[in-house]
C-alpha cells in the first residue's frame, strides 16, 4: 500500500468510529443478505460480535503503518477463523459487505480514491488471514 492509501483508509475509518455500532449492524446485515448460510456461524445476540469486529478493523487500520507487527496478528486471526468454519470464499463476501458498509456510512466521503485504498487494504488483510488459516491447516495435517 502507498502512504496515501494508508492515510485514506485511516482518515475515513476515523469518520466511522463514532457510528461504529450502526456500521457493524449494517455490515452484518449486508453480509447475511449476501449469504444467509453465514448467519448460523454467529451468536444470536450480536452485540459483542459487533463490538469485536469494529475493534479488530480498528486494530488492522492502525496497524497498516506497522505492517510487520500487524502480520502476525492477522495470521493468528485467520487461523482462529478457520477453526470457526470460515472458508476462502467467505473473504470475498466480507470484503463486499465491508465496502458497501463504508459507502453507506461515509456517503460522499467514500470517494473513488477511498474505495480503492480500502480495496487494497482489505486485500492485504484478507490475504494475510488466509495465509494464517492455511498455515494452521497445514500444521494440523502434519500433527495428525
Amino acid at each position: 500500500m502507498t502512504p496515501q492509501q494508508v492515510a485514506a483508509v485511516q482518515s475515513t475509518w476515523e469518520r466511522v468510529v463514532p457510528i461504529s455500532d450502526t456500521a457493524a449492524s449494517l455490515f452484518y446485515g449486508r453480509l447475511f443478505a449476501l449469504d444467509s448460510k453465514l448467519a448460523p456461524m454467529f451468536p444470536a445476540d450480536m452485540t459483542e460480535q459487533r463490538r469485536r469486529v469494529m475493534t479488530m478493523i480498528g486494530v488492522a487500520v492502525r496497524g497498516l503503518t506497522r505492517i510487520d507487527t500487524l502480520v502476525p496478528v492477522l495470521r493468528n486471526l485467520g487461523a482462529r477463523h478457520a477453526g470457526y468454519g470460515v472458508r476462502d470464499e467467505h473473504y470475498a463476501l466480507v470484503g463486499a459487505a465491508l465496502l458497501w458498509t463504508l459507502e453507506q456510512g461515509l456517503g460522499p466521503a467514500f470517494t473513488d480514491e477511498a474505495r480503492e485504498a480500502w480495496t487494497v487494504a482489505y486485500g492485504v488483510i484478507a490475504t494475510t488471514m488466509q495465509e494464517g488459516a492455511l498455515e494452521a491447516s497445514s500444521s494440523d495435517r502434519l500433527a495428525a
